[in-house]
Formats: structure tokens, sequence, C-alpha cells
């Protein structure tokens, strides 16, 4: 067997992409039971839908195209379940100690002291302090967030899996970008400026 065979062998899957699937689920989902489910909801229907890969992408793209119709179902069905037993979901706040009455910067935001951001960026120690920081946003924020920065969503199909308006999205993923921010310069670029 070469070695494209087995990278398409369905009983390689798991090894070969498991993990990738689940690092990938946990950062859009942020709960260990949620990431596992959508994974093992991934490779049942993939089974379903070998038969019809066509392999004009490589199996790891097409699992990944998978995923994330899972992910976004998931977060379809979590949002009306949450609006059906009444929960709220997007945290409120106020953002006076950021803007003045006018709407400009009441006190800007912290410098970044970044000698060479792609080296920063690159860093695993980076992504887990952002991992951290997606985790510790309201539910819907981190949803918004994820869906739209990380998966590049459209406001359309944003609006449409969050069941809100455009006005709302918005809302909620300038909170969330605020809230990352400061949590970033809390737990990262701060730090970062004081290891240089």
């Amino acid at each position: 067997m070469n070695e494209a065979e087995i990278n398409t062998a369905p009983e390689k899957w798991v090894d070969e992409y498991g993990d990738y699937l689940f690092r990938y689920a946990m950062l859009m989902l942020r709960n260990t039971g949620d990431a596992e489910d959508v994974v093992q909801e991934t490779f049942l229907a993939a089974l379903d839908a070998y038969k019809n890969f066509a392999g004009r992408s490589s199996v790891r793209t097409w699992l990944t195209g998978i995923l994330r119709r899972k992910i976004a179902d998931h977060i379809r069905k979590t949002k009306r379940e949450n609006a059906a037993l009444g929960f709220i979901t997007d945290g409120e706040e106020t953002l006076g100690k950021y803007f003045n009455h006018e709407g400009e910067w009441a006190e800007g935001p912290a410098p970044w002291f970044v000698l060479n951001p792609r080296k920063l960026f690159e860093k695993k120690e980076f992504w887990e302090v952002f991992s951290d920081c997606l985790a510790g946003l309201p539910p819907a924020q981190a949803d918004a967030f994820a869906l739209r920065e990380i998966e590049g969503m459209a406001t359309e199909e944003l609006c449409d899996t969050l069941d809100v308006t455009e006005g709302n999205a918005w809302v909620m993923l300038h909170r969330a970008r605020m809230r990352l921010r400061e949590c970033l310069e809390a737990n990262w670029f701060l730090r970062s400026k004081k290891e240089q």
C-alpha cells in the first residue's frame, strides 16, 4: 500500500487525523465532550460519504470540511436549546472604561511591544493563551468570534447559524474582540514585553 492509499484508508483516519480534528474542534467549541462528539460525528459522516470522495483534496482537508459543518450544526443546536430553556448566552458589559460619552478612547489600549510579530504568533504558548482567552468569553461571543474570524463565515451565514440579527452579530463580535484584546494584553503581550 503506498502513502496516498494509507492516508485515504478509513481504518487509518483516527490515527492519522484524530488529534488534528480534535484540536480544531476544541478551539472552536471550548468543551472536551462537545469536541469529542463532533469529531466522532465527522468520522461517521465521512464513512457514509467515503464512496463519493473523489480525491480532489487531501483526506485531511475533506475531513476538516465535514468537521466544520458538524461544528456549525452543533452551535446552531446549542443556540436553539439555550433559547428554548431561556438561558442568556451573551454577557452584558460596560465599555465605559474604554470609551468616553463621545465614543472616543477614554483610555487607549496598552501598546503591544512586539519586536517580531511573526515569531511571536508562531509560538505554541501564544496559541495556548489565545485558546484560554477565547474559552473565557461568554459562549455566544466566543461562537461568533470563532465562526467569523477563525472559520471565515460570512455575516449572513453567521447570523443564520447563531439565529441573531446582523446588528446583534456585530455587537457580539465587537465585545468578543474587546475582551480578547484585554485578555491577550494581560496574559501575553505585557508578559512578553517583560520577557524581551
